[in-house]
Formats: C-alpha cells, structure tokens, sequence
C-alpha cells in the first residue's frame, strides 16, 4: 500500500452521489468533521457488499482510505436508510433539499458535528413526526443559518431597538427583523411577519435542538413563516437550489408570498 494513505473509520451521511466510469460512484459525505469527496469503486455492482451506504441519505459507519486529497470506501455500514422518508415523494424531496444545503454550508476539515446533527434530526423529523411538511422545512432552513454563520437578528427591531416591533417585517438581505416604518430607510426585500410568525423565527433561533419542531402554525402566519424562512436562506447564501425547485414543483396549490420592496 501506499506509504501516504491512511485509513480512516468514521460517521457520515451521503449527500450527493455522481456516477462515474462504469461501475464506480464519487459520494459527497458529511461527517463530524466536515465535508468528504469519497470514491466508491464498484458501488454500481449489484454485489457490492456496501451499496446501501452509497445512496442518497444514507447514514453510517464508513471505512475510508485516504490517498492525498481523495478517500476511498472499503467498507460501509448503514445506520438509518430512512425508509419511511423514501415512500413520500415531497417528503424525500425535502430530504435531498437539506442534504443540498447543507453541502452549501459545510467544508472539509471544518467541524461539522452541530450540523451533522442537524441534518439527522431534520430528516427523522420528515420521516417520523406528524408535522406539517413545510413547518419541518422552514425549522431547518432558519436553524441552518443559526449554525453556519447567517443567524438571523431576531430580538427586536434591529434599527430601532424596540423589543416588540411594530407590524414586523423580515429584510432578508441584512438577516434583520425591523418595524414596518424602519424597513422603509433601508434596502432590500422585506417580507411581512406578525406575532406568531416572528415568535417561530425566535423559537428556532433559540431553542435546544431537541425542541426545534416543537411548536404549530397555520394560515396566515404559517405562510409568513415559511416564505420568510425559504427567503432568508436564499438570500444569504446567494445560490438557488435545484432540489428545493423539484420540491416546490410538487406544490399544489404554492403557498402564496407578500412582499414590500423598497
């Protein structure tokens, strides 16, 4: 073997697999210590002892050699497969969304283990509670910002200090909750929030992880919420995202947006 490899054993979650050559996947893998491009040679094999652990999703035990910047599976052993996500269409959507996000905000050799986490906990939320899809979906968008840099200032207004702001919006631009009156000095897209809604957004800033899905919307201030929170994540990671495009293509009727540009 290679004097330079190593191997290495270690937690991690599939994100994304690319096939490549005839047989082989390259897999991005999200591990506690960040973001991994693992080639599995003949992962396309219909024998392949570790196919399970090659799939989207797919969370486990990973047997790794590290060669340079690049790591080889040799061995894998799946710990959740998430099979009740996997017979929901929108629910496995949303699944591959917070995969894509959160190959957008990890990196290799970062510490990843809050957002590791945080992904494991979403889906089993997906999977497992009975919780409106898009109250999951906005939890985890607003969290994900929390923990990767993108917390959004939720306290009180952020241009006037008042802590209770009047008819409050969300400019998603700055990350920052203002009175409706203070919004109209600044830049940026500002989306409508009301009490309940601007109440979830700090319930999911704050809270322990364990709690994140524990609250309930509906009408009006769910629909806040959830564009809020999509629009949050959007703006400040400045890219679109093709599984959240597939997600909202299953959407019938789409949750409608109010806005106010300035």
């Amino acid at each position: 073997m290679d004097r330079q490899a190593r191997t290495v054993v270690t937690q991690g979650i599939v994100l994304r697999e690319t096939h490549t050559k005839e047989t082989d996947k390259i897999l991005t893998v999200l591990t506690p210590h960040g973001k991994l491009s693992v080639i599995a040679k003949g992962a396309r094999r219909k024998r392949c002892p570790f196919v399970a652990m090659t799939q989207v999703l797919a969370y486990g035990e990973m047997t790794l050699t590290q060669r340079g910047q690049w790591y080889y599976l040799d061995e894998g052993n799946p710990e959740m497969l998430f099979d009740g996500l996997r017979k929901d269409l929108e629910a496995l959507a949303l699944g591959c969304y917070f995969a894509e996000l959160c190959e957008a905000v990890s990196l290799e050799g970062e510490d990843a283990d809050q957002l590791l986490r945080h992904l494991l906990n979403g889906l089993y939320a997906l999977a497992n509670l009975k919780k409106p899809l898009p109250v999951v979906k906005a939890a985890f968008e607003v969290r994900l910002c929390a923990l990767s840099g993108y917390e959004p200032l939720v306290e009180g207004c952020g241009q006037c200090g008042l802590e209770h702001p009047n008819h409050p919006v969300m400019n998603v631009v700055s990350g920052m909750v203002l009175c409706k009156s203070c919004s109209q000095t600044g830049q940026g897209l500002s989306l409508p929030l009301c009490g309940d809604s601007l109440a979830a957004l700090q319930h999911c800033v704050w809270c322990e992880s364990k709690r994140l899905y524990a609250f309930a919307l509906s009408g009006v201030a769910l629909e806040r919420f959830v564009t809020v929170s999509e629009s949050l994540v959007v703006a400040q990671l400045e890219r679109s995202f093709k599984s959240l495009e597939y997600y909202k293509s299953l959407q019938i009727p789409a949750l409608s947006m109010e806005f106010v540009t300035h």
